[in-house]
């Protein structure tokens, strides 16, 4: 600070210096000693610089450590799936809002980790990028059910909404997840990416068309698709034998518990189109009906048609002879009787289950869950009745419980006998 112009109001004296011997410095005259001026701490170049009153209260909030490794691990998978720009965009967009807001403030970490993933699911579904949460689920090695979750979570604090996704929008992306080239493995094993893709969708609108696909998750079932497509576009002895546990350690994919469950759901669909094939004269199983894929899906609408026109002849002629059916009416009969017998009104007129009369029905229908049945004669029983002695001996389940009952039961006994 220039002192020249400076002059003691006391003397007059231009002769002023800095004292810089307490912390706050001062102009100090030197010939009378008097103190020109205080120094202030936000004037003092030496103190720090002037900052306003609202810039120091403003709050500029930086994002936390687990923001920040949640943002790169959207761009990682972003980039693993080789999305475009506009994606990446709006997955990072989503996740910050979705981590900022007060829902997901206070959730654990895995939860957050999983909520990288659902802003990239939801970014892909919505500017039609095909991909499947499994496939998220399995770039995260991630519970897929816990990602559902919180997928669900997001789209309704996010208010964001989300179309649904058709498995055969996605089955070219998850074909190309099965490394199977000829770079990979054997010529014997080895297919092409579109043959596989052209077959499991044809395999997928088949069985669609049978009910398999309905309330179905798509991983296990394009799983199913791939596998049985890879064997039949080339049914040689070596593919034959291949389970789908050995094709995906083939293929370097994870196995779904429930792709064996619809591999054979499909065969046994296909085996009742294959016996429809007039050129086929050997039985058609399981086993082999894998060799007839190809004309089955060929041929399938005229197949379909077939087996459905067989199975209404089958049914008309099992209720036009009764000596076929005479074991089922007496089970019939047998169970009309039980049912009279409980005097209950929902057990004499049961509704049937017709997906045992169709030849294709979805699988909530082919397979009903169980109601619980309440035995008769509870109706009245409201909890105040008593309870017998014997009925509350049964109760006691223990050793140590029968030997502290017969001590107190004894002892009891005792003082009764003891003359007062």
């Amino acid at each position: 600070m220039s002192t020249g112009s400076l002059k003691c109001p006391g003397c007059g004296s231009s002769n002023i210096v800095e004292d810089d011997l307490h912390t706050q410095r001062q102009l100090i005259c030197v010939d009378c000693g008097a103190v020109v001026s205080e120094g202030a701490l936000t004037h003092d170049t030496f103190e720090g610089t002037d900052v306003s009153y609202s810039r120091t209260t403003a709050v500029n909030k930086k994002p936390c450590s687990n923001q920040i490794k949640g943002q790169q691990r959207v761009k990682a998978i972003c980039r693993a799936l080789r999305v475009n720009a506009e994606i990446e965009t709006l997955s990072s967009t989503y996740f910050a809002q979705a981590y900022e807001h007060e829902n997901f403030i206070k959730v654990s970490l895995q939860k957050k980790e999983n909520l990288a993933g659902c802003c990239v699911l939801v970014s892909c579904r919505q500017l039609n990028w095909p991909v499947t949460m499994g496939t998220i689920s399995c770039l995260l090695e991630a519970d897929t059910m816990m990602m559902g979750a919180v997928y669900q979570e997001m789209i309704k604090f996010l208010k964001i909404e989300a179309p649904l996704v058709n498995v055969a929008d996605v089955m070219e992306a998850h074909c190309q997840e099965y490394k199977i080239t000829p770079n990979d493995v054997h010529e014997d094993l080895a297919e092409d990416y579109k043959n596989l893709n052209k077959r499991a969708l044809a395999l997928v609108e088949l069985a669609a068309e049978s009910w398999i696909v309905t309330g179905r998750k798509p991983v296990p079932l394009m799983m199913a698709m791939v596998y049985l497509a890879w064997q039949s576009l080339n049914p040689n002895h070596v593919r034959l034998k291949v389970n789908l546990e050995k094709f995906c350690l083939i293929a370097k994919v994870r196995k779904h518990r429930a792709a064996q469950i619809r591999v054979a759901e499909i065969k046994r669909m296909l085996c009742k189109l294959g016996k429809e094939i007039p050129w086929v004269m050997d039985a058609v199983t399981s086993d082999n009906v894998v060799r007839h894929v190809g004309d089955i899906v060929k041929n399938r609408y005229a197949l379909l048609r077939r087996a459905l026109r067989t199975h209404e002849v089958a049914l008309q002629e099992e209720i036009e002879d009764p000596s076929e059916t005479e074991g089922e009416t007496m089970c019939e009969k047998a169970e009309q009787t039980d049912r009279h017998d409980n005097n209950t009104e929902a057990d004499q007129h049961p509704q049937p289950n017709w997906g045992k009369r169709v030849l294709f029905a979805p699988p909530c229908v082919t397979h009903p869950k169980k109601r619980r049945v309440h035995p008769a004669g509870l109706e009245d029983v409201t909890g105040d009745e008593d309870i017998s002695d014997s009925e509350i001996e049964s109760y006691i389940r223990t050793p140590r419980e029968a030997r502290e009952f017969a001590l107190t039961q004894a002892e009891f006994v005792t003082q009764s006998e003891t003359p007062k």
